[in-house]
């Protein structure tokens, strides 16, 4: 099925989607990878709040190329970063924040597709080395936050995107994680072939 969705999105929206389904976003989506996770949490922790509020909007992994243009910004590339690098920090994150969708490449463990089902959230993956393309489909920077703590690859960067996509949804809210899958699949034809061969 293919799914064009706006932020915020609805956990009623996000639990009829499948694995496999493909999605195109629209409205805020935010940018956070290790540090901006580790800081988020950590803020919780201590009784504050962070500068967003994440509820049913999408987090991108992604550390973007940034240009300044007089006083506004302008987005040169914004490719997806592994997530797999998140997985210590998704499940925590999902829990107290609530976002709807989490956008990376290379999918999650174990972890995050539990809380995905517990919490109502998926995990879409977008094309490695598809920077441009992603660039194309933010419309404007709403805002940036903790640029001089964390630098520009792990700040928060607010975007404005229309049709962003095509995403793949491989965790859903029912158990279904693709890369799991796939990577099963894998071993079982290696294991096959490698029997055969004896």
């Amino acid at each position: 099925m293919r799914y064009h969705l706006s932020t915020p999105i609805p956990e009623e929206e996000i639990r009829r989607l499948r694995v496999g389904d493909i999605l195109y976003i629209d409205g805020m989506m935010v940018t956070a990878r290790d540090e901006a996770h580790k800081k988020a949490l950590e803020l919780h922790e201590r009784g504050e709040k962070p500068p967003i509020d994440f509820r049913g909007l999408a987090i991108f992994h992604c550390g973007p190329i940034v240009k300044r243009k007089g006083d506004r910004w302008r987005v040169v590339a914004a490719g997806p970063t592994t997530s797999m690098r998140m997985e210590i920090f998704e499940d925590r994150f999902i829990e107290v924040y609530r976002p709807a969708v989490i956008i990376g490449k290379g999918g999650m463990g174990e972890r995050t597709s539990k809380a995905c089902q517990r919490y109502g959230c998926v995990y879409a993956a977008f094309t490695g080395g598809a920077a441009l393309l992603a660039a194309e489909r933010i419309k404007a920077v709403r805002d940036v936050y903790w640029l001089e703590e964390l630098g520009m690859p792990e700040c928060l960067w607010v975007f404005e995107v229309e049709g962003f996509g095509p995403l793949i949804v491989t965790i859903d809210t029912h158990g279904g994680n693709l890369t799991e899958e796939v990577k099963q699949k894998v071993w079982e034809r290696f294991e096959s072939l490698k029997a055969s061969l004896r």
